[in-house]
């Protein structure tokens, strides 16, 4: 756990809610490189000479970093703290963002892997911070303003970088700048973090880390909320930052400017949905009833951006209320954290975002296949997409009916289940 007892000195408080926002700040800056790619695939396709799919397994090698890192991660919040952990991975970022810019395919494919390795300290870090060094009654609340500062960079990476590039912004100058950046968010971190007790060395310390492990896999709700959050969450990853605007292109016949500013809106529900889902579980002191109403909503935007007529609701309505929705899908790290023992805090978070972009690294190139056997690898039109995404729906509708065998971790939850 966090040293010095946290929480209990005003002094420690602001230092620790200083890291917290630095951090959270420096997952804004991942979610842009996470992001980004998908307003400039023809600039990427022509640079690293492949096809529009060969860029989207380019770009998804970020989650094959960001997924298994997710575990050393976590437990190197709880082994070593957030001070030596959290800048080396801004560090890491830096360097892989740099590989990327050379537009060399095989340097870019370990830069884009270098990316998510390290990008996946942020929000760990910022949950860890949050979960360890704050008020706990607020922990779903503080977990949802941290993916809030997220999608915000999400919705950058698109809204602002996409009108960039169309406007002459080298696609290697925007990575290259953005690489050049990390480096000093690295420093300014390793200063504001705040320290923690000499963690166990050796191989006393491996032990702990592989017991920690093993206690958040073998507990089965552990597993329910990383598929509940993944289910939930790829719509984001995979349909709006890798497809978005490509579907909105050429299933609609969209401008570019306006594909993206639409695309863009469905990060910018993020920016409402995570703090605003989280603060309703902390105020009713529940987390399910909150998971399955948002994917009942999630479920029916989808299936009307699919298959609904066009113009039924004003622009924006749709990609904004998705994103709101599924900004409940960060609710499962809190009841990771409430279903799981105290020590495990940093374990729990990065075992679930393990088993959640598990789900979009397996998956995101099984839809980009999908997509272009629907088309048979010609043009692609709304018939097609719709074919390929259409599974979305089936994998919401997983993630409800998971969420009712989830225990109810919330405090009103808790509180009836003592009383009984």
């Amino acid at each position: 756990m966090a040293a010095s007892a946290p929480g209990h000195s005003g002094s420690i408080g602001r230092a620790a809610v200083a890291a917290w926002l630095l951090t959270s700040v420096y997952y804004f800056y991942q979610y842009v490189l996470r992001s980004a790619p998908s307003v400039m695939m023809p600039q990427l396709g022509d640079a690293f000479g492949l096809t529009a799919v060969g860029v989207a397994s380019l770009v998804g090698l970020f989650y094959y970093g960001y997924a298994p890192f997710s575990l050393v991660a976590g437990v190197g919040m709880d082994q070593l703290g957030p001070r030596k952990v959290i800048p080396l991975g801004a560090a890491v970022v830096g360097v892989g963002t740099l590989l990327f810019a050379t537009g060399d395919s095989m340097l870019g494919g370990i830069g884009r892997f270098l990316q998510g390795a390290g990008g996946v300290f942020a929000l760990i870090g910022a949950v860890y911070i949050a979960t360890n060094y704050l008020p706990a009654a607020h922990a779903a609340t503080l977990i949802g303003v941290t993916q809030m500062f997220g999608m915000a960079g999400g919705s950058a990476g698109q809204f602002v970088v996409g009108p960039a590039i169309q406007g002459g912004l080298p696609w290697d100058r925007f990575w290259l700048i953005m690489g050049l950046a990390a480096f000093p968010i690295a420093i300014a971190l390793f200063v504001l973090m705040p320290r923690s007790e000499a963690p166990a060395a050796g191989r006393e310390g491996l032990k702990r880390a592989g017991e920690a492990i093993g206690a958040v896999f073998r507990n089965p709700q552990s597993i329910m909320c990383g598929l509940i959050a993944g289910l939930l969450f790829i719509p984001t990853t995979i349909f709006d930052m890798v497809w978005g605007i490509r579907f909105l292109e050429e299933a609609h016949n969209m401008p570019y400017s306006l594909a993206v500013l639409r695309s863009a809106s469905v990060p910018f529900g993020w920016i409402i949905g995570c703090p605003l889902m989280g603060w309703l579980s902390d105020r009713i002191g529940r987390r399910k009833p909150v998971i399955i109403g948002a994917g009942v909503v999630l479920f029916a935007c989808l299936a009307f951006i699919l298959y609904g007529p066009t113009g039924l609701f004003p622009p924006f309505t749709l990609g904004l209320v998705a994103g709101i929705a599924s900004g409940a899908a960060m609710i499962p790290y809190t009841v990771i954290k409430e279903v799981n023992r105290p020590e495990h805090s940093g374990t729990a978070t990065g075992v679930i975002n393990f088993v959640n972009f598990s789900v979009t690294a397996l998956l995101g190139p099984v839809f980009a296949r999908l997509l272009v056997r629907a088309s048979d690898g010609g043009d692609r039109e709304l018939v097609h997409y719709q074919a390929t995404f259409s599974p979305l729906l089936i994998g919401v509708g997983i993630a409800i009916l998971l969420t009712f065998a989830l225990t109810e971790s919330g405090p009103a939850g808790r509180l009836r289940r003592a009383h009984n």
